[in-house]
């Protein structure tokens, strides 16, 4: 095996010391491996947009497609903490240089995809070995950096965290417009191959210990997949199926709760436990777990939420909406170099209470939408979004991260890593399901007022005999025109209704971060000084 001659022949004086390696090689390296972990990122969304156009390419139904997206969310969601253990075992360089390489090789398969079963398949390789480069990058940055320098680490991942995602179905869209929906998977072919041959002969920082495969605790990886994927699958099918008065979903969610509690066993009295959990010793650490889970119900809900609305309301198309969201993204350039400088030298509580409050600020300003807002409206509160969350992303990173190196640092990062989806994965259900429900309190309401209030009531007559007027010049034929006047006016109401829900969801979130102020006094007016990083043996 490659990865046990790689064991053998490595010896400590053939390991790059972060120390004394040249600052120039460093940037190189990480630069590398943050352009992998926005791969991997990128593709969770690259297929939002040109679902329909995959749907028609493998003839599935509209229950099956839905599979292309939960298949690759399960399997990374199970990666992320696992890839801690894989990196012990294979080292840091043949984790991320195999993952990179499997990553490419599931895009090139996922693009000659025949059917909707092979896709389902080859996406899930996709999002288990992308998975694998997202925490992995972390911990490599902190190993790497010291002092000033690895306060832009969790700086420039934040940038890559938040913006990959929320690019990928515009990314996806053009492409799908310009070429064909299988190229939203080719186009990874050239960079992906680039990444793996970087890594492998660039990165040596550590070396492998084969000898932990063959110990590897089969009942934990099991208990973690169970747990893992059966929780996203129930958030991510749960909204779209009633929750659990669907049978599959209840199934799904007993194997969640039962895979749960042998993980946490497992963890706990295996001899060789795949995930470790003794970062949660750290009070730092866990604080920031659980303020990274609220970050991620937040970034990943808005970033959910504003182009659905667009598209919705407004029938705006991929490239319009990215053209409409992209100012997100400029913010947050602005607001990670502000707050990589401030982190040095500002108590990061402030820093974080700034970044909750303007936030929560957004969430309100967006909360007063109506059915015509387009950029112009959407301007100030999407800017005040993009500078808000990396002011809460850089100092919660900083404060998860630091005083951990070697092995706890990769269980850390992957914990960490693995909370913020959660939170995105929590986020994204629970608002789906505010906004069907919502919607339909809102649109009673709205048939209400039209009927109990007189005036209400003789508006709506005239709108639909004018609406059944106009129809009936074009049809010529008084019952379809009168049926035509109605289906106008309830898409109308409809609209309304989904407007109003939207704005009810976006005040509901407002005010569950400025709640999340009464976390900040705990968060620690320091940060630890972080062990020097050593090479494992």
């Amino acid at each position: 095996m490659p990865f046990e001659t790689a064991s053998r022949v490595t010896t400590a004086a053939q390991l790059d010391d972060p120390a004394t390696m040249a600052k120039s090689r460093k940037f190189l390296i990480f630069g590398v491996m943050a352009f992998g972990q926005f791969m991997a990122l990128l593709d969770i969304q690259i297929v939002a947009a040109s679902v329909n156009d995959i749907q028609a390419g493998l003839l599935a139904g509209p229950d099956e497609i839905s599979w292309v997206q939960t298949s690759y969310l399960m399997a990374e969601l199970v990666m992320i903490p696992f890839s801690a253990f894989l990196a012990q075992a294979l080292s840091t360089r043949w984790l991320f240089g195999v993952s990179a390489a499997l990553f490419t090789l599931s895009s090139i398969l996922c693009g000659f995809a025949w059917n909707i079963e092979s896709m389902i398949a080859f996406r899930a390789l996709q999002g288990f070995t992308g998975g694998a480069m997202i925490p992995t990058v972390f911990a490599t940055g902190f190993t790497l950096f010291t002092g000033t320098e690895r306060a832009m680490i969790p700086a420039i991942l934040g940038i890559v965290s938040v913006l990959a995602p929320a690019l990928g179905p515009t990314v996806g869209g053009l492409i799908t417009e310009l070429a064909d929906w299988r190229w939203i998977f080719f186009v990874n072919v050239l960079p992906g191959l680039a990444v793996t041959i970087a890594v492998v002969m660039l990165l040596r920082i550590d070396r492998p210990d084969i000898g932990m495969l063959k110990r590897i605790d089969y009942m934990h990886l099991v208990a973690m997949i169970l747990f893992l994927a059966g929780l996203e699958y129930v958030l991510e099918e749960g909204p779209k199926n009633d929750w659990f008065n669907d049978t599959t979903i209840a199934i799904g969610a007993w194997l969640a709760i039962v895979g749960f509690s042998f993980f946490i066993e497992r963890a706990f009295f295996s001899k060789s436990p795949l995930v470790q959990l003794s970062p949660f010793r750290s009070y730092s650490f866990a604080f920031a777990c659980v303020f990274n889970l609220v970050i991620g119900f937040g970034l990943y809900a808005s970033i959910y939420l504003v182009p659905l609305y667009l598209g919705r309301i407004r029938g705006f198309d991929s490239l319009e909406i990215g053209t409409t969201v992209f100012v997100v993204g400029i913010s947050q350039v602005i607001s990670t170099i502000l707050a990589a400088r401030l982190i040095n030298h500002i108590d990061r509580r402030i820093i974080i209470t700034v970044g909750l409050v303007l936030f929560a600020f957004s969430m309100e300003l967006t909360s007063s939408m109506t059915s015509e807002w387009g950029f112009a409206e959407l301007l100030v509160p999407q800017l005040m979004r993009g500078l808000s969350i990396m002011l809460c992303i850089v100092p919660s990173v900083n404060m998860a991260l630091d005083g951990f190196a070697g092995a706890e640092l990769r269980h850390a990062s992957g914990l960490f890593n693995l909370m913020r989806n959660l939170g995105g994965a929590i986020g994204i259900a629970v608002t789906t399901t505010w906004l069907n429900d919502f919607t339909k309190i809102e649109a009673m309401k709205i048939g209400e007022a039209l009927g109990l209030n007189g005036q209400n009531a003789a508006a709506a007559g005239e709108a639909a005999a004018a609406l059944t007027a106009h129809a009936a010049a074009i049809v010529n034929d008084p019952a379809i025109a009168g049926q035509m006047a109605t289906g106008v006016l309830g898409q109308l109401v409809q609209r309304e209704a989904a407007t109003l829900a939207f704005n009810e969801i976006f005040a509901v979130m407002g005010v569950m971060f400025f709640l999340a102020l009464l976390m900040v006094p705990f968060s620690g007016s320091h940060r630890p000084a972080a062990k020097a990083p050593v090479a494992e043996h």
